[in-house]
């Protein structure tokens, strides 16, 4: 079993303001956790920096245009009220692309069984047309794009268990049956989308969880939702919104799982992915913001990635 990791140090330069959650600190807590001597198998590899027009799989040219002539010559500048870019931003959000359409690469290819990204900006708040959350370009759509486009996939699934739903990935693939969103998240909670009822045409399956929820409903809507769902779709790629933020520790919600439910959700996705997808599985890091927290949920998850 080949579990490849992705990253680059372009990922730190990504800046934003002070106390801000989505900071440069939280690559270097995975960095740490990973440098473990039990991570030593793991194949590591510097992100290749992405084709622009990769971008264009997910959101049209004018938003990419308005993306990079707000990257500022120095300092920071918001893009909305949460969202910020620095100079080194689109090379940055440019390599995270980059990562995750490399990472498709390698489980066609047979290059890894698996691979985890751990990049920076997040992607799963970023719509077509608008950057927020965190977010500038969604790099889970567009890996999903990438497969169909470059490697033949007919069916793509996205499970994303960050604990805000995934607004951005639901509203590019909302009338899209060649492509599975699935969502675990807390409801009520920013963005404010993601209830039973938003269903797309039928390739929309959330599971809102509400406040203080555990491990025991978590899993019960990964059984009873999220599995059936991958299950019936039977994709030929999976691709993971990782955000554990969910974790108990984090600030920014109120869903408390721990590790090891990370590293139970990841085992029960390699199953759908070993049973409908040839093994083939792509994780990409969203939020995550006690640092801890964060840490210790990252190596649950790829320690589960590489034991197989």
């Amino acid at each position: 079993m080949v579990t490849r990791l992705y990253s680059h140090p372009i990922y730190l330069e990504h800046l934003t303001p002070s106390g801000h959650p989505e900071r440069p600190d939280r690559l270097r807590a995975i960095e740490r956790v990973l440098d473990d001597e039990k991570f030593t198998d793991l194949d590591r590899v510097q992100a290749p920096e992405g084709d622009p027009a990769t971008i264009l799989y997910a959101h049209p040219q004018s938003f990419v245009d308005k993306v990079r002539a707000a990257i500022p010559v120095e300092g920071i500048v918001k893009v909305d009220a949460d969202t910020s870019v620095s100079p080194k931003s689109w090379q940055a959000a440019l390599t995270a692309v980059g990562a995750a359409n490399a990472a498709v690469d390698d489980v066609f290819s047979g290059a890894a069984d698996n691979v985890f990204v751990a990049s920076r900006p997040p992607g799963h708040h970023a719509e077509k047309t608008t950057a927020m959350g965190f977010c500038l370009f969604n790099n889970a759509a567009i890996a999903a794009r990438h497969a169909q486009k470059a490697h033949g996939a007919e069916r793509v699934a996205i499970v994303d268990w960050d604990v805000h739903h995934g607004n951005g990935t639901q509203d590019i693939f909302w009338d899209d049956p060649s492509v599975l969103y699935c969502s675990t998240h807390q409801m009520p909670l920013y963005p404010g989308t993601g209830a039973l009822g938003e269903t797309g045409v039928g390739n929309i399956v959330n599971a809102p969880l509400a406040p203080r929820t555990g491990s025991d409903l978590f899993r019960e809507a990964f059984r009873t939702r999220i599995l059936p769902a991958i299950e019936n779709f039977a994709p030929d790629l999976i691709v993971i919104s990782a955000g554990f933020d969910a974790h108990h520790r984090d600030p920014l919600a109120e869903i408390n799982l721990v590790e090891d439910d990370f590293d139970w959700a990841t085992g029960q996705l390699m199953e759908s992915a070993a049973r409908d997808a040839n093994s083939r599985l792509v994780s990409l890091l969203e939020g995550g913001y006690d640092l801890q927290g964060l840490a210790f949920s990252v190596a649950a998850h790829v320690g589960r990635m590489m034991r197989g």
